[in-house]
């Protein structure tokens, strides 16, 4: 899995991976939001754009690095989740843990308004 980081401002930052979300790249994300705290930025979009499969391990990993950032006094939105991302979020409840937006520029705009 490949992902980019694009940093928002002062610790805020957009990752976007990019392939299959599964038990096989799940450490990769997981890597890359440890990275991002390491990196003062705890107020994470993840752009899911280009994500076009999410397994229980990608749920997973999503959820551990949740808890990881809310640890460093921060938080994670989603974007551009595609329908079968939508599906399995909705199945497994997720949708109450994690807001996901339509677009990223709605998701950034989310955290400025809310000042988090």
């Amino acid at each position: 899995m490949e992902y980019t980081v694009i940093s928002h401002g002062d610790q805020i930052a957009v990752i976007a991976p990019a392939g299959r979300l599964d038990a096989a790249t799940a450490s990769v994300l997981k890597d890359a939001l440890k990275q991002a705290v390491a990196n003062n930025q705890n107020r994470l979009v993840l752009d899911l754009a280009r994500v076009n499969f999410i397994d229980s391990s990608g749920l997973s990993a999503l959820v551990s690095g949740l808890r990881l950032v809310k640890e460093n006094g921060g938080g994670i939105v989603l974007s551009n989740a595609g329908p079968q991302i939508r599906v399995a979020m909705e199945l497994t409840r997720l949708t109450t843990v994690f807001h996901i937006y339509d677009n990223t520029e709605d998701a950034l705009a989310g955290f400025s308004a809310a000042g988090a």
